[in-house]
């Protein structure tokens, strides 16, 4: 039996790569370590470089675990110097978030924290739920700690405030029926879909509802008790007894957001709780005295930090991506200030746009606020290490048991997984999930869309898998070198994740492997898996065997898993390897072969769907949506559009003459291209007696197989149509 069989690099030496005695200025600057393939794995910033850089090269076996990792991983070292401590945190910030390295500190969240938003950049307003990455014209209150929280409060809130919550869709709809929806009825919607209320008076109520949410609820409380007691004086009792309840309905919602600092108090508490290996971090976001939001995260300790260094590394990464006062507080206490305190309170100031006081609480509410947080921490940090216990020695003994089945050397620490998704040769797809150390990563995944041949076959699924790998690892197999043209059009069938497609089996310099020298980032299929796993049985593993052995790979081991029996093939073998039904191993394989199946399935899913839904207007080069829509809009059908002149359709905007003449060759083709030339002497198969399944029916009702096309001397009419 041969098994492929990976091997181990050496541990790269420190003093291999260690800049020479004097080279190293002793100025403020940012410095990066690099590994062999020149991908950036570490960012630092230093007040003295030879200082810190010296530190990693005295005594490699005395740092810190991680930092010793590191340094033996890295294989060179470079720096940038900077005129302030102020400029290096901006650009140690912005090499974090370009290069992403995979030894830096990195706060993200354990989940996606939900928001209250206002979508302020609407002519009507919009009150909503939000995750994610925030948006311009958008205002947010929170974080909360869960969503029924926020429905809870804000359905509290629409009684006094009753501004709109629907979808786009729905507030469209009621304006065309001309009735609002059940919150219209109920009097938690003031319905300006139906005019009952001008966007003016709809954004003075948003207006008013923003004001409450930012703390200046006293005074809104105070007028309406106001309003309550004047209709009350003039017998308008109705009027004052919705005043009442309204006001009833404001200090419950106040009630929920309890008081813990003074009024007026705008600051973030943070706390973290530490062991040498991982820290975990605790946020809560007061707001006018009261906590509005909360944060988490744990975070894995690269070196051995201090309180102060963990510190900056929050404050950099949390507040690097905000900007403005409702995201950067004008007080931030934390348990320790970081040696670059001063230039790091300049720094959040300037994101802040007025002054940010960074400060440690000595004692009063704000000292029992920050041990309530730092509590809250020691008990996240626990759960952390009693469940990533449990999950790491998991992963390694999956990994182990991969390694010792398929006969590897070492564990398979990226494992790649590849599936084709089909309907009989339509839109064939394939996918490219990876796995490292036993988890997903997601950034990784590839899509490829399958071309086949010129004359329309290789779209079954052994070719469809062969044409992938010989383009997945064709790239890998190139030498490096050329420089790069910039102008190579990207792929139609790939987002931004899932492009990096390749045309034969010629590598384009672009495409090389290893790091960009522009970018400095890793070019696409950079690295090898250890592993890849296929979706399949024998067929599959020993038609990608051959690609290997063609493209000359044999430092990566490959298995196949088929489904049903869940046996796991390897190229050669007449038998396959079975796994224990209990196996941390085929369950790791088997998570690995049901994400590609998803990512195929959901990629194919949405190219059929395009295909089927597609316009005459989608080929078109620079035809964008909003162009589109600016078409249909104005010609109201696209056969009104194909019979328009050239000076009609200029005449909407953005649409210039060279556009508007594509519009026209393209939705009215010369009657040649529009109808291909028959066969001389052929006549269409098939016909009205057709079913569903090809087969054709006789008189009798019988089916049977439908009849090869029929050859007629060339001199006879080529026109002729199938007999109904």
């Amino acid at each position: 039996m041969s098994v492929p069989r990976t091997t181990v690099d050496p541990v790269p030496d420190p003093s291999t790569y260690r800049p020479a005695p004097g080279t190293i200025p002793d100025s403020p600057g940012v410095y990066r370590f690099r590994d062999s393939t020149g991908r950036v794995i570490y960012v630092g910033k230093a007040k003295n470089l030879r200082n810190r850089l010296n530190s990693y090269f005295a005594d490699t076996w005395s740092l810190h675990a991680r930092t010793q990792q590191m340094v033996t991983t890295a294989a060179a070292v470079d720096w940038v110097t900077v005129g302030t401590e102020v400029e290096a945190l901006q650009l140690e910030f912005s090499w974090i978030k370009e290069f992403d390295p995979r030894f830096n500190v990195k706060y993200r969240d354990d989940k996606s924290y939900p928001f209250l938003a206002v979508t302020l950049n609407e002519e009507f307003p919009r009150l909503q739920v939000m995750r994610g990455a925030k948006r311009k014209g958008v205002r947010y209150f929170g974080p909360y700690s869960h969503a029924w929280a926020i429905r809870e409060t804000l359905d509290l809130l629409l009684r006094v405030f009753p501004a709109r919550t629907c979808s786009a869709g729905v507030f469209k709809r009621s304006g065309q029926i001309g009735r609002p929806c059940l919150l219209g009825y109920i009097g938690k919607c003031s319905a300006p879909c139906t005019g009952q209320v001008s966007a003016d008076e709809h954004r003075a109520i948003v207006d008013d509802f923003c004001d409450f949410m930012a703390g200046r609820t006293d005074a809104f409380v105070r007028r309406l008790e106001r309003d309550m007691m004047k209709a009350s004086e003039t017998l308008e009792f109705e009027r004052a007894a919705r005043l009442r309840d309204d006001i009833a309905a404001l200090r419950r919602a106040m009630e929920k957001q309890t008081v813990v600092l003074g009024d007026g108090t705008d600051a973030d508490v943070v706390a973290f709780a530490e062991d040498p290996l991982e820290a975990a971090v605790q946020v809560f976001h007061v707001r006018d005295g009261r906590i509005r939001g909360q944060r988490g995260w744990v975070v894995e300790k690269v070196e051995d930090l201090s309180t102060g260094d963990l510190v900056h590394h929050f404050c950099s990464q949390v507040y690097g991506d905000v900007e403005g006062e409702g995201d950067v507080p004008r007080e931030l206490l934390v348990p320790a200030l970081p040696e670059d305190a001063p230039a790091l309170a300049d720094w959040l100031s300037e994101r802040r746009g007025s002054r940010v006081s960074l400060r440690v609480p000595q004692r009063g509410d704000k000292k029992d606020l920050m041990e309530t947080v730092a509590r809250n921490a020691g008990e996240v940090l626990q759960r952390h290490k009693l469940r990533r216990a449990g999950d790491l020695t998991t992963r390694s003994k999956a990994l182990d048991e991969i390694a010792e089945a398929l006969g590897m050397d070492t564990s398979p620490l990226r494992i790649e997984c590849f599936d084709v998704s089909q309907i009989q040769g339509t839109d064939v797809v394939a996918s490219m999930v990876v796995f490292e150390d036993g988890l997903p990563r997601k950034s990784e995944y590839r899509r490829f869309a399958v071309r086949g041949n010129a004359d329309g076959s290789g779209t079954d699924d052994l070719s469809a898998m062969t044409e992938v790998m010989r383009r997945r690892f064709a790239r890998f197999k190139a030498r490096p070198g050329a420089d790069a043209p910039r102008d190579e059009p990207e792929s139609d069938v790939a987002d931004d994740e899932a492009d990096a497609l390749l045309h034969g089996d010629e590598v384009p310099p672009a495409e090389l492997p290893g790091i960009d020298p522009l970018t400095g980032k890793p070019r696409r299929f950079a690295y090898p898996p250890q592993l890849v796993v296929v979706d399949g049985g024998q067929p599959q593993v020993n038609a990608v065997a051959e690609v290997f052995a063609e493209l000359g790979i044999t430092d990566v081991a490959l298995c196949g898993l088929a489904k049903r029996l869940e046996e796991v093939w390897l190229p050669g073998d007449d038998f396959p390897v079975i796994f224990p039904r209990t196996s941390e191993a085929l369950y790791l394989l088997q998570r690995a072969r049901d994400e590609a199946h998803r990512f195929a399935i959901t990629f194919h899913r949405q190219r059929r769907s395009k295909r089927m839904t597609g316009s005459a207007l989608d080929s078109i080069p620079g035809m964008g949506e909003t162009r589109r829509k600016a078409l249909l809009r104005h010609f109201g059908s696209l056969k009104r559009l194909a019979a328009a002149t050239v000076e009609e359709i200029t005449e909407v905007p953005g649409i210039g003459k060279r556009t508007a003449e594509t519009l026209i060759a393209t939705l009215n083709p010369p009657a040649e291209a529009q109808k291909p030339p028959a066969e001389a002497g052929a006549v269409p198969a098939g016909g009205a007696g057709k079913t569903k399944a090809g087969a054709t029916r006789n008189r009798a009702g019988s089916s049977l197989p439908a009849p090869a096309p029929v050859r007629i001397p060339a001199a006879a009419p080529d026109n002729l149509e199938s007999h109904e």
